[in-house]
């Protein structure tokens, strides 16, 4: 098919269903079988190939998002342009290569097209395309058997199962191996996971990255997706195996996402106290302000049941944010830091509710030193998330120990928030929060 009908037929799968089907009932059945068959009409944004001379693409997404078949249907279009091509297909064993890629419900032979399958012939752990192009299978566990053969092009699916020697090594030998043609290219596909592997291939210079969710494929389930988010969104599988997100943790950090992870719930139980943390901006420039609602609930336990940081907002707009998560959860009290703001905090929260009941409090210890009673009631059971808050949790995974932050942002905003609330609720009475009242 020319580049011009490969566009039109992409138009009409773009199109909605009533267009569709109205163009679809004027056509003979062998144009609805090219239809059918014509990627570009049915593939999502994610799913084709970029532009550009590239040499290394990524898609770095969430299960259900479309990779297998992304990369199945781009090996059949390199096979089809180059009838000689030498393709490799690397799985994380043999097993997952042949299962997947090749045979897999949206493996090669499964996106073959009708006037291609009958002449494909799989065999010895070798494809050979109706055109003549050959795809081989190896596993990145044993890196040896790339060491040596030679490829125009290759499909890594999975790089973030891969074992870290054997997989870098297979990765070394598959990329000294791509060279044939004169532009060699791979193909990754996977969802990543901290390893030092996925880390060197997300920092090659000129890399081509596609980022997905597996809500962003149209074609799966409402049902299926709505479930998936309900269960697991905002939790770090989930942020790993849905968003496709790289979810690492600090060395050296206070909290691990493991012990977030462990003291997570769904439910929280009857609370006898709230209090409202809150970490001002340090000027008037819309910084952002952490506020964060945690309760003490009558098994003695501290839950954290809100982030209800604001961004870019003004005074009167974050102290607004303020006033209304802690009528919300019918706070007892909002704890406010006024190391940055002085009076002005308390002056700012109490012009928008002159009767909000609140505590100023005035730092005389680092934020990492201030946190880390509070992570350890994280470790020792005595604080739970309910629910997950993946931009707060993020914040606390970036507090170093003795010192120092590296998470997102300039500052940890939120987790000073949420540290303010849970030493009030937990540890006021014990004298161990490095506060001083205002």
């Amino acid at each position: 098919m020319s580049a011009g009908g490969r566009d039109a037929w992409a138009e009409l799968g773009a199109a909605g269903e009533r267009a569709r089907r109205l163009v679809l009932k004027d056509l003979d059945e062998r144009e609805i079988a090219a239809f059918d068959e014509e990627w570009s009409a049915w593939a999502h944004d994610g799913q084709l190939a970029p532009p550009g001379d590239w040499g290394v693409w990524l898609i770095r997404a969430g299960r259900g998002f479309g990779k297998t078949r992304a990369g199945a249907e781009w090996v059949s279009a390199v096979a089809r342009d180059m009838p000689g091509a030498r393709i490799a297909l690397i799985g994380g064993s043999i097993e997952e290569a042949r299962r997947v890629m090749v045979e897999g419900p949206s493996g090669l032979l499964a996106v073959a097209r009708a006037t291609e399958r009958d002449a494909m012939r799989w065999q010895g752990g070798v494809l050979r395309f109706a055109g003549g192009a050959e795809a081989f299978v190896y596993s990145a566990a044993a890196p040896e058997t790339l060491r040596g053969p030679e490829h125009h092009m290759a499909w890594a699916d999975e790089l973030g199962k891969w074992r870290a020697r054997a997989g870098a090594a297979a990765w070394d030998n598959l990329r000294m191996g791509l060279r044939l043609g004169e532009r060699p290219r791979v193909l990754v596909t996977t969802t990543p996971r901290p390893t030092a592997l996925m880390r060197r291939v997300m920092a090659l210079p000129g890399l081509v990255e596609t980022l997905g969710r597996t809500r962003d494929n149209p074609h799966l389930p409402d049902s299926f997706v709505g479930a998936m988010i309900a269960d697991y969104g905002g939790t770090r599988l989930g942020r790993q195996e849905l968003d496709g997100e790289l979810v690492e943790d600090v060395a050296g950090a206070l909290w691990s996402r493991a012990l977030i992870e462990r003291v997570r719930v769904r439910e929280v139980p009857r609370l006898v106290r709230v209090v409202v943390g809150v970490d001002p901006p340090a000027g008037t420039e819309g910084d952002a302000c952490g506020i964060v609602a945690a309760g003490l609930g009558e098994d003695g336990r501290g839950y954290v049941i809100e982030d209800a940081s604001v961004v870019g907002a003004s005074p009167e707009g974050w102290a607004r944010a303020v006033v209304a998560c802690a009528a919300r959860h019918d706070a007892e009290r909002v704890v406010a830091e006024v190391n940055q703001g002085g009076a002005m905090v308390a002056s700012v929260l109490h012009a928008v509710d002159a009767a909000l009941p609140v505590r100023s409090v005035h730092a005389t210890r680092g934020k990492a030193a201030r946190a880390e009673p509070v992570a350890a009631l994280y470790e020792q059971g005595r604080v739970a998330h309910v629910g997950a808050y993946p931009a707060l949790e993020d914040e606390l995974c970036g507090l170093i120990a003795g010192g120092g932050y590296e998470g997102p942002g300039r500052s940890p905003d939120r987790a000073d928030a949420c540290v303010w609330a849970l030493s009030e609720l937990m540890l006021a009475r014990r004298g161990r929060v490095g506060v001083r009242g205002v």
